[in-house]
């Protein structure tokens, strides 16, 4: 059975059309984000770059919702212009859920390396969906559960790697305050036969991110460089009205071998790379070929979601 979603995203200053929606003209929040959607249905909890936009010279992505209610949007594509000489950009076009009933809760979206058009969804509870995109729709190939799912764990985070033509995961339970940091898992990833998601032994490391302080999720996204480096992204939550905070952190080092085998190495003491006051970051995606410039998604819950770009992935 089909499931099929029609939720389109809204701005202030935007009107719906058969295209999309272009968000140009939305007022954005302070600090360069672009305004991709002004209400809880419409916040980014995820995002994983597909290409260039031939629509703004920029950037086009996927971005996940974490909407539970039949119906609700979990999927756009978004076509992303970014800033400089001229004002950042963003179309958005809401996609079809196809294959399985809508999910709930999705917190992340990953591009699988080496192929065409293939994803990695995760929902917070730990369910991991095998995607294919064609056209307006999502197809799900199929679907399996993480490895190492502990009572509480929820999950917001997930990203993928490739050396020497293996590939690695990396993923984590967000954490919660002084109490509860961050459990971050890595392991060697493929798919069986049956295009579930395979995972290989599974490594493990606690993250305590050093800002935001109070109710922090010490990992709300990982992204992965092409050296290696673990760029992790904190926030802090203190309900749908906020106030918000967030910070990008240094957080340690990804390898994969030419064995296969998967390296964990989470610090200690992460590095803050830079703050954003007033905005909840959920998604970070470190831009190859960029100088370091990564993809910022937000879910700013009553106030929406918002993209921006930042150099906080370095070398």
């Amino acid at each position: 059975m089909f499931f099929r979603t029609t939720t389109t995203v809204l701005t202030a200053a935007a009107l719906l059309s058969t295209g999309g929606l272009t968000a140009s003209a939305a007022p954005a929040p302070q600090g360069g984000w672009q305004e991709i959607g002004d209400d809880i249905k419409s916040g980014v909890s995820g995002l994983a770059v597909t290409g260039s936009s031939s629509r703004h010279g920029g950037t086009r992505a996927l971005v996940v919702r974490d909407n539970k209610k039949p119906g609700e949007n979990r999927v756009a594509r978004v076509d992303y212009r970014f800033g400089g000489g001229r004002a950042a950009s963003a179309h958005v076009e809401a996609l079809t859920w196809a294959g399985t009933p809508e999910p709930v809760d999705l917190e992340a979206i990953e591009a699988v390396p080496g192929t065409r058009d293939e994803y990695v969804a995760l929902a917070s509870r730990g369910l991991v969906y095998h995607l294919k995109a064609t056209g307006s729709e999502l197809q799900v190939l199929d679907t399996s559960p993480l490895p190492a799912i502990a009572d509480g764990d929820d999950y917001e985070s997930f990203a993928l790697t490739s050396r020497h033509g293996k590939l690695g995961a990396v993923w984590a339970d967000r954490g919660a305050g002084k109490k509860r940091p961050a459990t971050v898992h890595a392991a060697p990833f493929s798919f069986n036969k049956y295009d579930e998601a395979d995972f290989g032994a599974v490594s493990t490391a606690r993250l305590r991110a050093p800002y935001p302080t109070g109710d922090v999720r010490h990992a709300s996204d990982i992204s992965v460089t092409p050296s290696g480096r673990l760029v992790i992204s904190s926030a802090s939550d203190a309900g749908d009205d906020g106030p918000f905070t967030s910070a990008v952190l240094d957080a340690g080092k990804l390898s994969v071998a030419r064995s296969g085998k998967v390296r964990l190495t989470v610090a200690k003491s992460p590095a803050v790379v830079r703050k954003f006051k007033g905005v909840k970051i959920e998604a970070v995606e470190c831009l190859p070929g960029s100088g370091g410039k990564a993809l910022l998604g937000t879910d700013d819950e009553n106030a929406g979601g918002s993209l921006n770009s930042a150099a906080v992935c370095g070398k």
